[in-house]
């Protein structure tokens, strides 16, 4: 039997959904994950799936709380072909943003967010950068939430919890608008007003998150930024039907009074991006900016980006 399940697409998204997990799954929730992901299975036809995954050693079931992934079951979902892993972090987003529910009317609902790890000795330190990116307004949020009990957080080590910008899309997707997320961008500033977009990455292109991508690559000025008011920073670019102009300006300023931040304005405006006919571009920092500060000062650091959703009322309480 070949040691290899990288053909089988079944396979590698129950790996996939068990390592996103952080926690046992039963084949039921499992059979539910599959459904949003386009594979309908039952819960024998997922059991009969973990059998395999359990004889191969890539899973090992936890009492009756369900499976868990071993290391080599680890290994064999980032050692899966290349082009099996194009469109993932796009598609991980996405899910995201659908379950977000947040109303920026009311100021309620979850939001996306990622999730920091922190050694402590670096708490004070972080602490300040990430501060740092806030008093310049280039983040997405005006806050955050410290949090040591998360099952994710290792000993002797904090969580910090920032809200994500695909919240955004969640927001514009249950109000109705058609909402694509497209690039990510290394965004130049100078003089504090915004100027143009050095390099962007496609989301449905790539295996990996072209914000962590540009930050591990040392493609930021963040630091210089909050700093100086002169420098590189990451940003979003999302596209809508130009007809929805006003109604997203009008979110916008809704989420604004919420404490969300958009220094970055909607459409073409002062940025070097194509003009379309028909789809407005929408322009806004992204809240990696503040792990990518950090992480200039010299702090290692460990973020998932989109680790879940989390209650507004919980990160807006920390402001």
């Amino acid at each position: 039997m070949s040691m290899s399940i990288r053909s089988e697409r079944k396979y590698l998204e129950i790996l996939r959904i068990l390592k996103e997990s952080h926690e046992p799954m039963g084949a039921k929730r499992l059979s539910e994950m599959m459904a949003e992901r386009g594979f309908i299975l039952s819960d024998r036809a997922v059991q009969y799936y973990l059998r395999y995954l359990d004889e191969m050693g890539f899973t090992v079931k936890v009492g009756n709380r369900g499976r868990v992934l071993t290391e080599e079951g680890t290994a064999e979902t980032e050692s899966a072909l290349v082009d099996e892993r194009i469109g993932f972090i796009i598609s991980k987003l996405e899910r995201l943003a659908f379950r977000s529910n947040f109303d920026p009317l009311t100021c309620t609902g979850n939001v996306a967010y990622n999730l920091t790890i922190v050694p402590e000795e670096h708490l004070d330190g972080v602490t300040e950068a990430f501060d740092e990116v806030i008093r310049a307004e280039c983040g997405f949020f005006d806050s955050y939430k410290i949090v040591d009990t998360d099952p994710r957080v290792p000993d002797g080590h904090a969580g910090f919890i920032t809200v994500c910008s695909v919240t955004l899309d969640g927001v514009m997707q249950k109000g109705g608008i058609p909402t694509r997320l497209e690039y990510a961008g290394r965004l130049a500033v100078k003089e504090g007003s915004t100027a143009e977009f050095i390099d962007l990455i496609g989301y449905r292109g790539t295996s990996i998150d072209p914000l962590q991508l540009f930050i591990s690559a040392g493609l930021t000025s963040i630091n210089r930024l909050v700093n100086a008011k002169c420098g590189i920073a990451l940003a979003n670019i999302r596209d809508v039907p130009v007809a929805a102009k006003g109604q997203v300006e009008q979110i916008i300023d809704q989420m604004k009074e919420c404490g969300f931040v958009f220094p970055a304005d909607i459409g073409i405006g002062a940025f070097n991006l194509r003009e379309h006919p028909y789809r407005l571009p929408i322009v806004a920092f992204s809240g990696m900016n503040l792990i990518g500060n950090a992480i200039e000062k010299g702090y290692l650091l460990r973020t998932e980006i989109g680790a879940g959703s989390i209650p507004f009322s919980k990160i807006s309480d920390a402001r």
